[in-house]
């Protein structure tokens, strides 16, 4: 680990981390989602489309609630039968891909973003997340950067995930 005497956040480049998408593109996103895709009054069938709308693929009945905040629509690949809390956190800085008959529960956090901690200008080190089919990530558990869920595993309420979770596995509390 860096000597923290010598970071030097100032000097932060956010070298190789790719938007894939311009500037224009972004601030369009953003005020659709604070605007019209998080809100309750938006009906939950029309925010699969607005995703697709801004370059996500996503699948068939794949429900959506209200409250849901998306970094990046086109890093997001939702399969068909997908189910996603009222105010899940998809901070897709790097892919997110979900499979198909996932659950993530309210207020998860599936986040792709870190930053180096023995970089002296704290340069990002983000990894995608992959959610393999039939898993279930429970209410306000986080998911960290570079892990995958294996199919059918289960994440429990509040659980913090930092290593890949086997198949058909069930991870709960503070596990790792």
């Amino acid at each position: 680990m860096a000597d923290p005497r010598g970071r030097s956040l100032r000097a932060f480049t956010g070298v190789g981390y790719d938007k894939q998408r311009g500037r224009g593109w972004q601030v369009a996103w953003f005020v659709t989602q604070r605007l019209l895709f998080a809100k309750w009054f938006l009906p939950a069938r029309l925010r699969p489309p607005l995703l697709r709308m801004f370059g996500a693929t996503i699948g068939q009945r794949v429900y959506i609630r209200h409250g849901v905040r998306v970094h990046w629509p086109w890093k997001l690949v939702a399969a068909d039968d997908v189910w996603i809390g009222e105010g899940v956190w998809l901070l897709n800085l790097e892919p997110i891909s979900i499979g198909h008959d996932v659950c993530i529960s309210q207020e998860a956090l599936l986040c792709t973003g870190s930053h180096d901690l023995r970089s002296p200008t704290f340069e990002f080190d983000n990894a995608p997340i992959d959610i393999e089919p039939e898993a279930w990530v429970g209410a306000r558990a986080i998911v960290l950067r570079g892990v995958t869920v294996g199919r059918g595993s289960v994440v429990g309420a509040g659980a913090v995930v930092s290593r890949n979770v086997a198949p058909w596995q069930t991870l709960a509390g503070a596990p790792r």
